[in-house]
């Protein structure tokens, strides 16, 4: 039986913002006879995070000098991060480079929360773009991207990124935007069941149970539900990327434009994520989180373990969050009382409005206040010579050594849902939010029946006589052109479509092939519907051609009209993503098409050069006129009246000799090959979407050639960049 002396406990002294609880235990005797002859034994039995979040490591050190060291903790399921003497250029001219990072070195571990911060174009989203792989073709990188001290990259579900601005379908509920994505990314081996319960548990950690049935925008008519607050829309954006369970979660500015409370609150639930995920189970194992954050209140602050401080692209600080207000005291530069230290470190190294201070004091400088360039400096040089920048050099020398390789290589590749899973979901996805988004067909087909009531209204009973020939052709013409013009009007539902079809894109939850089949198919029932209702209330009020087959005819041609115009402005979405720009730009390639289709200037009269050759024959106004036509006149016997004298005249008549349309195939050929035309379309508008990801991968093949080599973490789906 062992006699035990009195423990001495010690408690809240921290480290990287964690609590030590240190006990010190001396034995005198033991029940076989062996002693410690009265050394004190110093014990770290735990280490936990000041935020509860449930991460212990263990230390043992032996020993009366009392100090504690932590090694790097072996987690197998965690991301060590890494990055050494880390330089991003950016070109700033003819053979000249701006540098945007200054060699910066740092880690992240696993269960720990890395906060970037610093001052507007300080270089924050460019390092967190550098350490995801996210960098633009045009930037140029120098050093090493390490991860767990290996050079790889990260697949689809290792790792995910939370951009800045929440791109989310407005129309759909949390819990549904949730549900789409969860069968969009997880693997088709997991049930559905599996996949709704990974949903809802994914729901209940970022705190969103209660409004799992709002509409992320509100009900979009102004006077119903407002829709989710800033705060919630950015947890909806964050749950849909942690639903793989990312090693890796990286986030940039999630705290954008939101009050201190939403921040807080936010930010509380990226802190808890870690033993969130591991209470209910979940793949990752202990999360790294990467966030670049602008400016923090007291509270948020309290939530970082590490702290990366930023200026001008140099490191002014790396280290634990809670001795960074230590480091600034002891540079020259304490936090005043009762000041929130987040605060005080962006306005000691935040220089854009030096000049303007300058100007208020009328340029008389205060005796013992250093400018902040001056301020700059010396922290980066306090940095440099501190114990703490060798403490970070020697972190991440003992993550990459080869004892720490152990931790393993990342999975190249996770699973998501097949090729068929996805098109079922992102039909069923998007069918739901063409139906509650009133301005993508509803109000276009309220304004297609109003104008189609003015046609029947206009052209009443035109009868049969030689006036009527004129009035048949012009109601077609308006029908084929200006009628189906009005579908560009769900251009800007559609780029905000494509806005969210890049986030999801570039996070690899689904192919891009799969967007376009599911966006087509969901779209066919609503354009049967505007060609079938306007298409009866222009047809039979004029009295055009009888007999089913010719108003079949008749609304098919209008809705492979409808398909063309919107597949072409597909393609200008792709290539002008701008809202205005891209409107004008669709609105002026139908005017050019118009212009050379055969009715307001006849095909034989048009200019060769050009206008004919190639302009006729690549307009989709042609064979829709020129089917039309055939459909109408063909058949047909008109009344002539010339000098009183009144004699009949056949519709091939018409056609041939006044619009001049090509009788040598029918009109069902001018249907398919209108059809064709939508093929066509639907496959330059998929190529287009695959040529812009190559030539991003061209272009980082490019720049990584005239770069030192280095290592990207994050593959990216769309891009992938190259490496030896």
């Amino acid at each position: 039986m062992a006699s035990v002396t009195p423990s001495t406990t010690i408690d809240q002294e921290h480290y990287h913002n964690k609590k030590v609880t240190i006990s010190r235990t001396t034995s005198t005797t033991s029940s076989n006879n062996n002693t410690n002859h009265g050394n004190p034994r110093i014990t770290v039995v735990e280490i936990e995070t000041a935020n509860n979040r449930n991460a212990s490591y263990r230390s043992s050190i032996f020993g009366a000098d009392h100090e504690v060291s932590l090694p790097v903790v072996e987690d197998h399921q965690g991301v060590f991060l890494t990055w050494q003497d880390l330089w991003v250029t950016v070109s700033s001219g003819k053979n000249s480079n701006r540098p945007i990072l200054r060699g910066l070195t740092g880690y992240a571990k696993p269960g720990e929360l890395l906060a970037i911060m610093g001052p507007s174009g300080c270089g924050k989203s460019t390092l967190l773009d550098a350490l995801a792989g996210r960098l633009n073709a045009n930037t140029r990188q120098s050093g090493d991207i390490l991860i767990n001290g290996n050079k790889q990259t990260l697949a689809y579900g290792t790792s995910a990124y939370v951009t800045q601005e929440d791109t989310l379908l407005t129309t759909l509920t949390v819990r549904e935007a949730v549900h789409y994505s969860a069968q969009l990314q997880l693997p088709d081996s997991m049930s559905s069941a599996e996949k709704k319960e990974r949903a809802e548990m994914t729901i209940r950690e970022m705190g969103l149970t209660d409004a799992v049935n709002t509409r992320i925008g509100g009900s979009g008519l102004g006077t119903g539900s407002k829709g989710l607050s800033g705060g919630q829309k950015r947890r909806v954006s964050i749950c849909i990327e942690i639903l793989t369970r990312p090693k890796l979660l990286f986030l940039d500015e999630p705290t954008s434009g939101l009050d201190s409370a939403a921040s807080y609150y936010v930010m509380s639930s990226i802190a808890s994520l870690d033993i969130q995920s591991r209470r209910g189970g979940g793949a990752g194992g202990r999360r790294t989180v990467v966030a670049s954050i602008h400016q923090p209140s007291s509270e948020v602050f309290q939530l970082f373990n590490t702290l990366c401080l930023l200026s001008a692209g140099k490191i002014v600080y790396f280290g634990p969050a809670s001795a960074a207000n230590e480091f600034f005291t002891m540079s020259g530069f304490p936090c005043p009382s009762l000041q929130n230290p987040s605060d005080h470190f962006l306005k000691t190294i935040n220089k854009d409005f030096d000049k303007v201070q300058k100007d208020l004091e009328q340029g008389l400088p205060i005796r013992g206040r250093p400018t902040v360039e001056e301020a700059i400096e010396t922290l980066v040089k306090s940095y440099k010579a501190s114990e703490n920048c060798q403490l970070v050099q020697q972190q991440v020398s003992q993550i990459c050594n080869k004892k720490n390789k152990s931790v393993g290589l990342m999975e190249k590749k996770r699973s998501h849902a097949g090729f068929i899973s996805q098109c079922g979901v992102l039909t069923r996805r998007s069918f739901k939010n063409m139906y509650r988004d009133l301005g993508y067909y509803w109000f276009r087909l309220v304004i297609y029946i109003g104008l189609a009531i003015g046609l029947g209204t206009i052209f009443c009973n035109i009868g049969h006589s030689d006036g009527s020939v004129e009035a048949r052709a012009s109601l077609i013409m308006y029908v084929a052109s200006f009628l189906t013009f009005m579908t560009i009007g769900g251009f800007p539902s559609f780029v905000e479509d494509m806005k969210v079809f890049g986030r999801e894109r570039l996070n690899g939850h689904y192919s891009v092939t799969s967007f376009v089949m599911g966006n087509t198919i969901s779209a066919q029932p609503y354009l049967v519907l505007i060609a079938l209702i306007p298409g009866a209330l222009a047809y039979f009020p004029p009295g055009l051609r009888g007999g089913f087959e010719h108003f079949i005819y008749f609304v098919l041609v209008l809705y492979a009209c409808m398909m063309l115009v919107e597949s072409l402005m597909m393609i200008v979405a792709a290539l002008v993503p701008n809202f205005l720009l891209g409107i004008i730009t669709g609105a002026g390639i139908q005017g050019f098409m118009m212009l050379a289709g055969g009715f307001f200037r006849l095909p034989n009269d048009l200019p060769d050069p050009f206008w004919r050759y190639p302009v006729f024959y690549i307009s989709f106004h042609r064979y829709a006129f020129q089917g039309l036509y055939k459909n109408e006149f063909k058949g047909l016997m008109f009344v002539d009246e010339i000098l009183g004298k009144s004699h009949k005249i056949s519709g091939d008549e018409i056609l041939r000799n006044k619009y001049q349309v090509n009788m040598s195939y029918s009109k069902w050929v001018d249907f398919v090959l209108l059809l064709s035309m939508v093929f066509a379309y639907r496959v330059m508008f998929l190529l287009i979407l695959k040529i812009s990801e190559n030539y991003k991968t061209i272009s980082a093949a490019f720049a990584f050639g005239r770069r030192k080599p280095s290592t990207q973490v994050m593959e990216n789906p769309t891009a992938t960049p190259p490496h030896a």
